[in-house]
């Protein structure tokens, strides 16, 4: 399955090799350097897969996250942290925040491939009407 992804990230190297790596992959990407630019660019490509850094230069990627299910309600989305952040309360926040899965950088191909081997796993499971994995 081919996705639309979104990934922000204030490196721009970061998010530019992110975007080349999945893009190989098959899957139509975009990438930001600041969350601002990230929900104009969300809203041009309506991902369903969204990779975001925390420590944006605008609003934290917790924001962010929050703002991103908020303007896609009723869509599927599978956000994924991948950030320097990575102790235990970080996590905390991102799971609270709304994100599916918390990961650290570097976000090396494996990373990436693993964020949407789960969003796929997570979608296939929303789309199962009796609730089980795989359908």
């Amino acid at each position: 399955m081919k996705h639309q992804v979104l990934i922000v990230d204030d490196y721009p190297d970061s998010a530019e090799t992110a975007s080349l790596l999945l893009s190989m992959l098959g899957h139509h990407c975009r990438h930001a350097s600041t969350a601002r630019e990230g929900l104009r660019l969300a809203d041009e490509l309506a991902p369903d897969v969204a990779i975001l850094d925390i420590g944006l230069p605008d609003m934290s990627g917790y924001e962010l996250a929050r703002a991103l299910r908020r303007r896609l309600e009723g869509r599927q989305l599978y956000l994924a942290a991948v950030t320097g952040w990575g102790q235990p309360e970080d996590h905390v926040k991102a799971m609270a925040a709304g994100f599916d899965h918390h990961v650290l950088k570097p976000a090396d191909r494996s990373k990436l491939e693993q964020i949407i081997e789960l969003a796929e796993r997570a979608f296939a499971v929303s789309l199962d009407p009796v609730g089980r994995a795989g359908g």
